[in-house]
């Protein structure tokens, strides 16, 4: 007797699980598409704040620049966002200015290599 009723109320909070499902991952699509289209709009914002304080040759380097190392270039924005910001450059941002603001980051930021070697004793070597 049980058994037809208990599976039919079975079947209805499954539905009703899958909808709330359903609801919340539309949510969770909606408030990505929205997070995605503000950090477009944001990325949007920082380019045209940078075509007008970087000349066109400097901004033609900083692309090359941005192919090889990306992270470099996106630092290199920042500084130069950063100083504009504070008052610091007032007028373009040239060419021969960019290289030495690409200098200062190479001296700030040099990175130390160190090699370590490690021989592997042979197989065929018995130490007994």
């Amino acid at each position: 007797m049980a058994d037809p009723e208990l599976e039919a109320i079975r079947q209805r909070r499954m539905q009703e699980l899958m909808a709330q499902r359903g609801m919340v991952n539309q949510q969770g699509s909606e408030q990505q598409k929205s997070q995605e289209e503000a950090k477009r709009a944001a990325e949007e914002q920082r380019q045209l704040m940078l075509s007008q304080i970087i000349s066109a040759e400097a901004r033609e380097r900083l692309a090359r620049i941005a192919l090889v190392k990306p992270e470099k270039a996106r630092s290199v924005e920042d500084v130069i966002l950063r100083a504009t910001q504070m008052g610091q450059i007032v007028e373009k941002v040239s060419e021969e200015r960019l290289i030495s603001l690409l200098e200062q980051i190479n001296n700030q930021t040099t990175k130390q290599t160190k090699v370590t070697i490690q021989r592997r004793r042979s197989v065929l070597e018995d130490d007994d």
